[in-house]
This record gives C-alpha cells, structure tokens and sequence, in this order.
C-alpha cells in the first residue's frame, strides 16, 4: 500500500504540472463518470495531501478525494519536447509526439514509453486528467469521490497529525494525546490513520525496530519521551521519503551504503518482509505475524519486553 511520503509526492508533482490550469476529466472506465463531468474544464487550484489521502481543489469549491489504498496507482505522462514539464528529458519528438510515463504508488518507476502523446487508456483508468502536455490516469483507488469543502473538513476531522503539516510542538503534543489515550498495541496503533497519518506496514514495522519496541506492548504503556522520539523519527523518515521517493528506514549505513541502499529495496529495511534472516544488528531470525490482519514484521530479541 503507497504510504504518506507517496502521496506528499503525487500532491507535489500535481502542483507542479497541472496547478492553475484548466484540466479535462474523463473516466475512461465509466466509474467515475459524474464526478469528471463536475470538474472537467475547471482550473486546479491547489493539490494537498494529508497522510494517504490526496485532495485536488477545483474550481467552484469541487474536491476530488483520491485514496489509492492498496492497489491504486497514478500513471503520470508527459511529453518530450519543448512543451515538456515535470522532468520530462529536454529533447525534441521525431514524428508523432512520444511520452515520458511515471507510475507512482506503492514503487514508483519512471521510464520511456514507446506509444504517441496522448497515449490511450490502459486497463481500467478510474480517472484521467488531461492537458497539452500531461496526462495523469488513476487505477484501483478504494476512494476517488467529488466532496464539498464541508465534507473535506470532516475527513480531515478525523485523521491523526501528519508531520508535514502539523509542524511544530502543536502535531507533537496531539501525536503523544492520541497515542496515550488508547491501550492497544503500539504496532495496531501506529497504522491507525485516526492517530497519526501516513504511517503504512512499512514504516510501523521500521519504526517500532528502530526504537527496540514489542509490537504488541500497549501504547498507553509508553513514556512521554518515547512518544515524542517516535513522532520525531517519523518525521525525519517522511521528509526523506518525500525527497527520495524511497521509504529507506536504515542509520547503519555509510554513504555508499545508502546510495546503493536507494537503487537496491532489499538492503533498505531492517525487519521488513525479512521473515526467516537474521536480524542485521543481533542476528537472530527475524519474524512475521498478523496484527489485525496485517503482516507483521519484527525481531523477537531487539524487540523483546
């Protein structure tokens, strides 16, 4: 499932090519049809992101509310030539216009696609956004509606603090409320979007090894100061993925450990999807259960009560 940094990135990446400008909607699979007749035509006025949840503001006070859950995907083209936006390689089209295609997430790729500009339809394309030079098509999204601001705002009511925007002492203090107000397990409670936003199975199992937490030990039973370090990691570890666009939760590694670290998924993780290998600081295998029917990930000795 795309966790927060991935969706702060699609936010980002839609200010930067469709932002201000009138954008045509069309929902080639027929699901979303009404919803892309409402705001097809209309300018895109600003493009946010809070957790897992994306919000695209239209016109006329019209919010498209993406969540990509666990199979959705934004493919995200744009077209090589001097109209070329987003990255798109400065060089010019020979014959019919070619595209630049970026799948964004749960991995996010980019590559060369030997097709013309505007490329049809792949699949079933929930929604597609549309200008000269950039087409953006959703796919398997669990939630792709058109909501008012009032109900955007009750939405947002009900998400936990997201780091990127709840800046300051202010999303600290209500990161250690929630978290301290609930005796269920820690390793439940990071995933609860309700307590804080963005955290997926990737980083909750990084997270909690990355501070020797037993994933099953009640949250309300955490001191203050170890509340507050988890939000502060979590931060840290957010603002890098948003920058890389890679969830790299490991600090033992020297710089070309990293670099190869972001080219290689299986040398970013401490815990995560290693079930059956020794853990890379104590040795011991490394272990999986279902946590509210979640695959969980964890060393039983560094994360021992």
């Amino acid at each position: 499932m795309p966790e927060g940094h991935t969706v702060h990135r699609i936010a980002g990446l839609f200010r930067d090519v469709f932002q201000g400008q009138s954008v045509a909607a069309s929902s080639p699979q027929g699901r979303f049809h009404d919803g892309a007749q409402l705001i097809s035509g209309s300018v895109l006025e600003r493009a946010e992101a809070r957790g897992k949840q994306l919000f695209l503001h239209f016109e006329r006070d019209r919010i498209v509310r993406v969540h990509l859950g666990i199979y959705g995907a934004w493919d995200v083209m744009t077209l090589h030539g001097e109209s070329v936006r987003a990255g798109s390689p400065q060089t010019l089209s020979l014959g019919a216009p070619r595209a630049t295609r970026r799948r964004i997430g749960e991995r996010e790729e980019s590559f060369d696609a030997d097709e013309p500009f505007p490329p049809a339809p792949r699949g079933a394309v929930r929604l597609r956004l549309e200008t000269l030079d950039v087409v953006a098509d959703l796919r398997g999204p669990t939630a792709c509606e058109v909501q008012t601001p009032e109900e955007v705002a009750a939405v947002m009511a009900r998400l936990g603090p997201d780091p990127l925007l709840d800046k300051g002492i202010r999303g600290q203090r209500e990161f250690v409320r929630r978290v301290s107000s609930t005796s269920r397990p820690i390793g439940m409670v990071l995933m609860d979007q309700a307590v804080v936003s963005g955290i997926g199975n990737v980083y909750r199992a990084e997270i909690l090894f990355r501070h020797a937490l037993d994933p099953y030990r009640p949250a309300s039973s955490l001191p203050e100061e170890t509340v507050v370090t988890l939000w502060k990691d979590w931060a840290k570890l957010l603002a890098d993925g948003v920058k890389t666009g890679v969830m790299l939760t490991r600090h033992d590694l020297d710089a070309s450990g990293r670099t190869r670290a972001l080219r290689v998924a299986k040398d970013r993780y401490f815990v995560y999807k290693r079930e059956g290998l020794p853990c890379r600081v104590c040795g011991t295998h490394v272990q999986m259960a279902l946590m509210a029917t979640r695959k969980l990930y964890f060393c039983p000795h560094c994360q021992a009560s």
